[in-house]
């Protein structure tokens, strides 16, 4: 569960920072960029792929099963009325 947490945690930071730089490069555009060129180059930097990594290690944090020992051990303290 706290390994569920910290990378989600770490997902969405990452996430963060990338949109931050995509639209940090998108003040390009006042430059005179046209929206070809503002897409080239948000696709050959890194620093916008983070924003892809973060959203793939959200993706691997939710949808990750659970080991069975986990699982039992939450049934184990269920409570009854």
């Amino acid at each position: 569960m706290i390994t569920r947490i910290f990378f989600f945690l770490l997902g969405f930071i990452l996430m963060v920072i990338g949109f931050m730089y995509m639209i940090i490069y998108f003040n390009l555009l006042s430059f005179g960029y046209t929206y070809k060129e503002y897409l080239i180059y948000i696709f050959t930097h890194f620093e916008c792929f983070i924003a892809i990594i973060g959203f793939i290690i959200i993706l691997f944090s939710l949808y990750r099963k659970e080991k069975k020992h986990v699982k039992r051990i939450r049934h184990r303290f269920k409570f009854t009325r």
